[in-house]
């Protein structure tokens, strides 16, 4: 399917690690990341994948590490970058994972709500390709 693509994906690999504490941690690296669009998705996204793994395999949550290659903000997203600093950041909100779910391919999205989750207006900014 790399014909197809606009880019090849940015997501290279991730590798689990199970502590001796029972303890799930994440490794991902990809090879490219755009910062402001597609870095919070993807802490949101392996976040959230780390913890429902680790809900299935009967682990506690360790950590998520993160690592990058071509790490960039894009110069078209600066003044939105700049706005971003400037928000005062709010509480985070709790992770609800439906604990009755014990196969990875059973959840649905009613298994999974942000309590408490608070959020400012968006701030566009183009996808670079």
């Amino acid at each position: 399917e790399l014909p197809e693509m606009a880019l090849p994906p940015c997501h290279v690999m991730s590798q689990y690690y199970v502590s001796k504490h029972n303890e799930l941690s994440c490794h991902m690296y990809q090879r490219s990341v755009d910062v402001y669009l597609g870095l919070p998705f993807n802490i949101a996204s392996y976040a959230l994948l780390t913890h429902l793994i680790a809900q299935v395999s009967g682990l506690k949550v360790g950590d998520l590490i993160i690592s990058t290659g071509d790490t960039h903000i894009y110069k078209n997203h600066i003044e939105q970058v700049n706005e971003q600093l400037t928000r005062t950041e709010y509480p985070l909100p709790k992770l609800w994972i439906n604990t009755e779910i014990k196969d990875i391919e059973k959840f649905t999205m009613n298994d999974i709500k942000l309590i408490d989750y608070q959020s400012h207006g968006q701030l566009k900014a183009p996808m670079a390709v």
